[in-house]
């Protein structure tokens, strides 16, 4: 696997998990007892926590290229012709 190819993998798999980690752990505000303030949307959430999302998803996201590039550089499963 090439540099590129290694950086395209990380990014498409930081998305994934990042997408995959954005609705766990919120709360909009009325499963809070709370209200929503005036122009905000009554279903966003009240602490979205985002760092620690970004922070999950880089890491994660390093396990699994890291774990697909294993793959690919030991020929456990061979993309090329023999």
């Amino acid at each position: 696997m090439s540099w590129t190819s290694g950086i395209v993998v990380y990014v498409m798999t930081w998305w994934l998990v990042f997408f995959m980690a954005l609705p766990i752990g919120v709360k909009p505000p009325h499963e809070e007892g709370a209200q929503a303030e005036i122009g905000h949307e009554a279903g966003a959430p009240v602490r979205p926590r985002l760092f620690k999302k970004v922070l999950a998803a880089t890491v994660i996201s390093g396990l699994i290229t890291a774990l697909i590039y294993w793959v690919i550089v030991s020929d456990v499963i061979s993309f090329r012709n023999s």
